[in-house]
């Protein structure tokens, strides 16, 4: 099974969102890298741009397929992760922690009551 961390929240199509503040840092779940296999691209949308929940923010391309990465929460993308972008390896050696996509400035908290808890995720792909 993969590795699903209690303190993150998640959402349907497989990102995990860690809540500091009012920032979400954003990643792809350690399912979603096994899923993927070897990532060799990332790419993300600009520092200020604006998301809706459930917008497209970053592709992750790997060999054997290309994904869409979707906004948890509507916010403004304050910092994506240049370290991912060079070497996009990291999403599969780390995803939970040097492997972060992007960080969003949330907009509104109300829409953390859509994020499944670590339980709910798990419960999700034992099915």
């Amino acid at each position: 099974m993969a590795e699903v961390r209690d303190e993150l929240k998640y959402t349907e199509s497989d990102e995990w969102v860690r809540i500091e503040g009012d920032i979400a840092v954003i990643g792809i779940t350690d399912y979603a890298q096994e899923q993927l296999s070897d990532i060799v691209a990332v790419e993300c949308k600009e520092v200020g741009d604006r998301v809706k929940k459930g917008e497209s923010v970053a592709t992750v391309e790997a060999v054997k397929a290309a994904s869409d990465i979707y906004a948890p929460l509507s916010g403004e993308i304050i910092e994506t992760n240049e370290n991912a972008v060079s070497s996009p390896e990291l999403l599969n050696q780390s995803p939970y922690n040097e492997g972060w996509i992007l960080k969003l400035r949330i907009e509104n908290k109300n829409e953390l009551s859509s994020l499944m808890d670590a339980e709910g995720y798990k419960k999700k792909h034992e099915s």
